[in-house]
């Protein structure tokens, strides 16, 4: 089935474009701002870069989101973007996952080696004369 855009659904309404350029710029800085602050680290600033500029992208040169949707079978350039914000949050999702089940592991780990250096301690401790017995 070929869709074919009338006139009126050629361009992306101005308010529409206004909003969605708007929303780029903004998650630009706002990125960069939190690198920049340390409160984002570079690693994770990648992806995040990359959704702000595709929204650009995809602003500024409509006719490759109509194309996308196009693609994909949608029926509108809304459903488009829904189906990959979708997309996105559900590999964000996996990638955090991932992040966790590391950090969990990691942290499992130094909890054991504590447990070890505070048992290793105790029994150096054990066995040193204490000072009370020395000064006598």
């Amino acid at each position: 089935m070929c869709i074919h855009f009338s006139k009126k659904e050629e361009m992306m309404p101005i308010r529409n474009k206004i909003l969605a350029l708007s929303v780029g710029i903004g998650l630009l800085l706002l990125i960069i701002e939190l690198v920049r602050r340390r409160r984002l680290r570079e690693e994770y600033s990648w992806l995040w870069l990359m959704t702000g500029a595709v929204i650009l992208v995809l602003t500024i040169w409509f006719d490759l989101l109509r194309w996308l949707t196009h693609l994909v079978g949608a029926i509108t350039p809304a459903s488009t973007i829904f189906l990959f914000a979708f997309v996105f949050l559900i590999f964000i999702s996996l990638h955090y996952s991932v992040v966790i089940s590391k950090l969990t592991d990691q942290n499992r780990e130094l909890a054991q080696r504590s447990a070890f250096l505070e048992l290793e301690l105790n029994e150096l401790k054990r066995s040193l004369p204490s000072a009370d017995t020395a000064s006598s």
